[in-house]
This record gives C-alpha cells, sequence and structure tokens, in this order.
C-alpha cells in the first residue's frame, strides 16, 4: 500500500502545484480576487486547475479501492497514468485548449478502468 500512499501525496501535490500556479497567473496578469476570468492564461490555468480536481475527485477513491479489492501495485500504476496525463493535459490546455483531449483521455482511462474492474469484481463477488 506503500505505492499507493505516495501516489495519493504525489496527485495531491500535483494538485497544490497547479493551484500555486493558478495564484501566479493571477498575480502576473492583475486579476483581483474573487474575480475568476481576466487574462486568457489566467482562465485557461484555472481550468487546468478546476478539471484537475474534477479527476481528483474520481480518481483517489477508485484507486483506494483498487488497491483494497484488487492489487494496490496495479492501483499505483493507474495513480501514476493519470498523473502522467493531467501534465500533458496542463501543457495542451495553456497553448491551445483544443488540443487537450489526449491529456484528458489519458488521466480519464485510469478511472474509468478501475471503476468498470471493481463493478465486475464486486458482482461477481456477489454470485
Amino acid at each position: 500500500m506503500d505505492w499507493v500512499i505516495i501516489v495519493t501525496v504525489l496527485v495531491l501535490l500535483q494538485y497544490t502545484v497547479f493551484g500555486l500556479q493558478v495564484g501566479s497567473m493571477r498575480v502576473k496578469h492583475s486579476v483581483k480576487a474573487p474575480a475568476t476570468s481576466g487574462a486568457p492564461e489566467y482562465e485557461r490555468m484555472n481550468r487546468v486547475h478546476c478539471n484537475t480536481m474534477e479527476q481528483m475527485i474520481l480518481l483517489l477513491p477508485l484507486m483506494w479501492l483498487f488497491a483494497h479489492v484488487v492489487n494496490p501495485i496495479w492501483a499505483a500504476g493507474f495513480g501514476v497514468v493519470f498523473l502522467i496525463g493531467r501534465f500533458i493535459y496542463r501543457s495542451a490546455y495553456l497553448k491551445d485548449p483544443s488540443g487537450r483531449s489526449v491529456g484528458f483521455t489519458t488521466s480519464f482511462l485510469p478511472s474509468a478502468v478501475m471503476a468498470i474492474w471493481l463493478l465486475v469484481a464486486a458482482i461477481r463477488n456477489l454470485l
């Protein structure tokens, strides 16, 4: 389970760094709180941060359930794929939001696979 703990902390740190980058963009582009709109660069980084949270809420419980029910190493591996996908997503979104699909898919697929796998495992256990 140590690998799952490490990946969980890395996911949370990635989210925190993205949040700090939003704050940095807010200062750089003079976007005064509580405004959430301003320079396109700020808005893109803000969306990356918000979208990461949306995906993280799905990933983390699935990763821990998967580690408990199926395999902790696989769960951590799926978490690493998520982390890589979020960095790809961030890079693409900051350049041109229309190019974010590879990063989105890379970070969404681990959650989708774990969710389906867990459902199948739970149903099999019931039968």
